[in-house]
């Protein structure tokens, strides 16, 4: 991918090549053959998101024409039509990996069969399936003449069905079929001989049963063509504080259903008169979105194709949780926290240590309360219930509910009512700010003793996520770090009241100084010839201002080395700006989502985990917490993590002025980071079973 060379990328065209990386697993033969399958749905879930936030964002600064350059740094409708032209180009890679992957599982016994290729057994099963559970739920729409049409919904596959009648040629009708996916699989398993896996989409199910649909019109030849829509998804939250913030987010959801369109993409093999209709009742035009694609949409469904296909070697090896070497079970975790500082790495580390640790706070006579920020909820939450039970135990419990984490708003809606109702004090948000930080603090008190332990994060407290993103979680009862923790509470539950922090780095009021004075100490260091370095580790970088500074820093010879995922605006090795920023990004099978911070400091070094990225939101408009670890273990053992991915020769790629996504290749060794960080730390915590047993022995 070919863009212009600048000293600043807009983020909407970085995160096109971000897409783009997880394109290139997709097609990679060494990965498994189920595993690309699912990459290709996290690409179309992806770029679904991108289109709902990123290009809906775009379209209303693009309306303000000129203005657009002072809002966002560049000009917004120029971006759109390079977004327009990548996406296109990735269109056409994107439908040639498809159509290779099912060549590849068919080499596999693996068939993915359309209704014309169903034996009688499978035909048969297809007509039974399609009366025993769909005839009755499916419900087209008749489009009439010059009626609008009716609202679609943005997250939502939909057969437009074309009805020409045979004897009356100019008769043509027009109907819509939405595919049923919220209630039953998008791809079904067939009948077959034992060893074969043979699957139907739903479409291809519903396409057998038109005639049973629309027995109401005779002696028709009927088409059915996949299409879909993506709306713009960005909420108006209104910030009248005379409506609660629950109405307010439920309002902007019901507007949400009959947002503007902002991309339509439908099969190129759709009649021209049906597409002409679709379109100008959409009231689209040559300006808007509109992607032809092949004959299946909404492929992000492949992130569940069935369990069932294939082998072992088709999927990746199974990664057993790490046992921490600290933690014991059955011990007690707090009176370990009391001790040292605990650092946990998900998915590498299991999730359930949190679960155990908020379990043990909920039966601990001596713990009051806990506190919490939830941001996205697992579906089925351990955490909420285990702040339930707290409740129920005798303990206060304090929930911050962010209602704007975006598409989970309903959801916490929910959540936020379900822990009311149980008797937890539900806190939403703070007022004109998102709430992001990973915090969570449990105070426990034994006579006049006040001891409070807090557990900081790159990531939600959320289970199932904790399965799939990589994440770190300190574990710590150090004072330096626990009151300030406190106090971020404070400033949400009561006053919003401006602390001062000399540990946590916390946004919005202190990020920008801080972060920029840390960088600056690198500068100064380096022109005085001592030692300088930052090495970051984040999800996205688009802040002007920090990436300024890092162009200084690169100029005076500070060592800068990035390894971002996502939106990466600054160009790393041009000439005279940036010679000594050198940058990659990992796409792997967890997804990197840890954010540390490391500078040289003399050779002291500062070591933050961060909830944070570098982009004006997180610096100025949302309450991010940064926290440094104290414990020079813990700051070695991120240190060589660090190294370890940035020594990856195998997924990692390098970011580029021209976003090529080379893989960041070289003669040594081949080295995955995602499996050498695992091996690192499963030999960081051997655990000494002898040694544990006598201590077991000796406590009795």
């Amino acid at each position: 991918m070919n863009t212009q060379v600048d000293s600043y990328t807009p983020k909407e065209i970085s995160w096109l090549s971000f897409n783009q990386r997880v394109l290139q697993e997709a097609d990679n033969p060494d990965v498994p053959l189920i595993e690309r399958i699912k990459f290709l749905g996290i690409y179309s879930n992806n770029l679904d998101e991108f289109f709902r936030v990123r290009v809906a964002t775009l379209k209303r600064i693009a309306k303000l024409e000129d203005d657009s350059d002072d809002i966002i740094g560049y000009n917004a409708e120029t971006t759109l039509k390079r977004v327009n032209e990548i996406v296109l180009k990735q269109r056409i890679e994107y439908e040639d990996i498809f159509s290779r992957l099912i060549k590849d599982l068919s080499d596999n016994n693996i068939y993915i069969r359309n209704e014309n290729e169903l034996n009688d057994e499978q035909y048969d099963y297809v007509i039974k399936f399609f009366n025993d559970r769909l005839a009755q739920i499916i419900m087209p729409i008749m489009l009439r003449g010059e009626n609008r049409l009716p609202t679609l919904k943005d997250d939502a596959v939909y057969l437009a069905i074309t009805i020409k009648h045979l004897k009356k040629t100019n008769k043509i009708r027009y109907a819509l079929i939405e595919l049923p996916t919220s209630t039953m699989p998008r791809i079904i398993k067939l009948p077959g001989p034992d060893d074969e896996n043979n699957y139907i989409f739903l479409d291809d199910i519903i396409r057998v049963g038109l005639n049973d649909i629309f027995y109401v019109f005779k002696n028709s030849e009927l088409l059915a063509h996949t299409i879909k829509l993506n709306k713009d998804a960005e909420l108006d939250i209104n910030d009248d504080i005379s409506e609660s913030y629950i109405e307010n987010v439920n309002r902007s959801l019901s507007q949400r259903k009959v947002a503007t369109p902002v991309r339509f993409v439908y099969d190129r093999e759709i009649p021209e008169e049906t597409l002409i209709m679709l379109t100008k009742k959409l009231e689209f035009s040559d300006d808007d979105m509109m992607i032809p694609g092949g004959r299946y949409h909404n492929l992000k469904d492949l992130i569940n194709f069935p369990e069932s296909a294939g082998t072992e070697k088709h999927k990746y090896e199974a990664l057993s949780p790490i046992r921490h070497k600290d933690l014991v079970p059955g011990k007690s975790i707090i009176s370990k926290i009391r001790k040292k500082d605990i650092l946990l790495f998900f998915p590498y580390h299991s999730f359930d240590i949190f679960i155990n640790l908020l379990r043990e706070a909920s039966i601990d006579p001596a713990v009051k309360d806990i506190k919490i920020i939830l941001y996205r909820i697992a579906r089925n939450s351990n955490v909420v219930n285990a702040l339930i039970n707290a409740v129920r135990n005798g303990k206060e419990v304090t929930a911050i509910i962010e209602l704007q984490a975006r598409f989970d708003e309903k959801a916490n809606i929910y959540w936020s009512n379900k822990l009311r109702e149980e008797g937890v004090k539900v806190i939403h948000g703070v007022p004109g700010l998102k709430v992001h930080a990973k915090l969570c603090l449990i105070k426990r008190v034994k006579g006049d003793n006040i001891q409070r332990y807090a557990c900081i994060g790159s990531g939600n407290f959320n289970e199932e996520t904790a399965r799939e993103y990589t994440d770190h979680l300190i574990l710590t009862s150090d004072t330096k770090i626990t009151n300030e923790v406190s106090k971020t509470f404070t400033f949400m539950e009561k006053n919003y009241k401006k602390e001062n922090y000399y540990h946590l780095i916390a946004s919005p009021f202190y990020s920008r100084t801080r972060i920029s004075r840390l960088i600056k100490n690198e500068i100064e260091n380096a022109k005085n010839g001592d030692e300088a370095y930052i090495y970051l580790k984040l999800n996205n970088m688009s802040d002007k201002e920090i990436i300024s500074l890092l162009y200084t820093a690169s100029r005076e010879g500070v060592d800068v080395r990035l390894n971002i995922r996502g939106m990466f605006s600054l160009v790393a090795n041009i000439n005279g700006l940036s010679n000594n920023i050198k940058a990659i990004g990992i796409v792997d099978r967890f997804l990197e989502h840890t954010r540390i911070m490391i500078f040289c400091n003399k050779g002291n070094e500062k070591v933050y985990i961060t909830s944070g990225d570098l982009m004006t939101r997180n610096i100025e408009r949302r309450v991010e917490i940064a926290c440094p670890v104290l414990d020079n273990e813990l700051k070695k053992e991120l240190r060589d993590i660090f190294d370890i991915q940035w020594n990856d020769n195998v997924k990692a790629r390098i970011l580029d002025k021209h976003l090529t996504n080379k893989i960041s290749g070289n003669e040594n060794a081949p080295l995955r980071s995602q499996v050498e960080i695992y091996n690192y730390l499963k030999k960081l915590h051997e655990v000494n079973t002898e040694e544990e047993d006598k201590q077991s022995q000796n406590s009795k």
